[in-house]
């Protein structure tokens, strides 16, 4: 049998209007503990299909909109609609919501195979099915001749696994995932993360992950809504979080560790660069053969730090005068402690605040009147 024919006897066939069906929308929501906001006045809009992680600090406000959206809380305020129906007043049983938490929490006196094929028994499915559509899915998931097991016998990874797969095995319109990786070593985080995609590839399934890892919003995801405090700071793509943050908070966020005011034709300005788009040549001369002519924002700086973390050098650069820069660099590079060095900030790469107006071909007016951020 083909893998097209076999995920087409595992998984559920969405039509177009199912699919439709399976967009959501939080609208105006807010949700509040004691007279201390949670989730301020969020709106969000997630496309049928589409991965979207809540990213953001501890106490941000994400588990507690998942929970909304799973109908475990109940909002103070606002509209959560799956399709074109409205779920505020619909039970978390009948939402067709399914939900995996960073432990699983899987049921410890069933097998796995039962605990894959509780939520199909539940369901009113019949047991020769459920056993039949239980032992696909561990398949799907890497762990077949599991279904005896007990779930004390399992690892940490191989329990996540077995909690995707009882989610998915019910095919539903939405499946919430809060910090479902968190407690995983890096490579297992890596496998399952690579599997997540392939299921979710396969399903087409709506998909919401609540993560404060940046690193894993960026790889899972479609799109990141930011939040800080309970309110949403951006929504954007993994690219427009690196290439176009909205402020200098959501910059830091994502790793932006260059802040400055620079002196333009246009006047002073906020501005952000990324360390990896940062160009080091060694000195005394300019290396005006490997920059654009003319050769914009070429500044004279010496390195005060080389941290090598193995797939690149983290150098810091300080000049007589003005701030620190961060810049990242090819592991093979050897700069020492003291060296002289140009630092070239190209100026497409470089990003205004508040405006996120791209400064290509606005050169700095000079390194004189480069000054740090307060």
């Amino acid at each position: 049998m083909s893998k097209m024919s076999k995920n087409k006897a595992v998984f559920k066939n969405y039509d177009k209007e199912q699919l439709a069906a399976s967009s959501l929308s939080l609208k105006n929501l807010s949700k509040s503990f004691r007279g201390t906001p949670a989730v301020q006045d969020l709106w969000l809009e997630i496309g049928a299909g589409e991965i979207v992680s809540l990213l953001g600090p501890s106490g941000c406000g994400k588990s507690t909109t998942l929970q909304l959206i799973a109908g475990i809380l109940r909002p103070d305020a606002g509209q959560i609609d799956l399709g074109h129906r409205s779920l505020n007043q619909v039970p978390p049983e009948k939402r067709n919501i399914a939900l995996i938490l960073q432990k699983g929490l899987l049921f410890p006196h069933l097998s796995v195979g039962e605990n894959v094929a509780f939520g199909l028994k539940m369901q009113g499915v019949n047991r020769l099915e459920r056993e039949q559509r239980a032992t696909a899915m561990l398949n799907r998931v890497q762990l077949s001749g599991f279904e005896n097991r007990l779930p004390t016998e399992l690892s940490g990874g191989q329990a996540q696994r077995v909690a995707l797969a009882r989610s998915l095995v019910i095919a539903p319109q939405v499946l919430l995932l809060d910090e479902p990786l968190s407690a995983l070593d890096a490579n297992l985080r890596e496998e399952m993360q690579a599997l997540i995609l392939q299921l979710q590839a396969d399903t087409q399934v709506t998909m919401v992950i609540v993560t404060h890892d940046q690193a894993e919003a960026v790889v899972m995801s479609h799109r990141i809504a930011l939040m800080f405090e309970g309110r949403l700071r951006q929504v954007a793509t993994p690219e427009e979080f690196y290439r176009c943050p909205t402020d200098e908070t959501t910059a830091r966020f994502f790793g932006g560790v260059n802040f400055f005011q620079v002196k333009t034709s246009a006047g002073w300005i906020k501005a952000t660069i990324r360390p990896e788009q940062i160009q080091v040549f060694a000195a005394p001369q300019p290396p005006a053969k490997d920059l654009p002519n003319p050769s914009p924002n070429l500044l004279p700086m010496a390195v005060t730090a080389n941290q090598f973390t193995g797939t690149q050098r983290r150098l810091t650069l300080k000049a007589a005068t003005g701030p620190s820069l961060q810049a990242w660099v090819g592991p093979s590079n050897t700069f020492s402690i003291g060296q002289s060095v140009w630092a070239h900030l190209p100026p497409a790469a470089l990003w205004r605040f508040p405006n996120s107006e791209n400064l290509s071909g606005a050169a700095m007016v000079g390194y004189g009147v480069i000054q740090p951020l307060s």
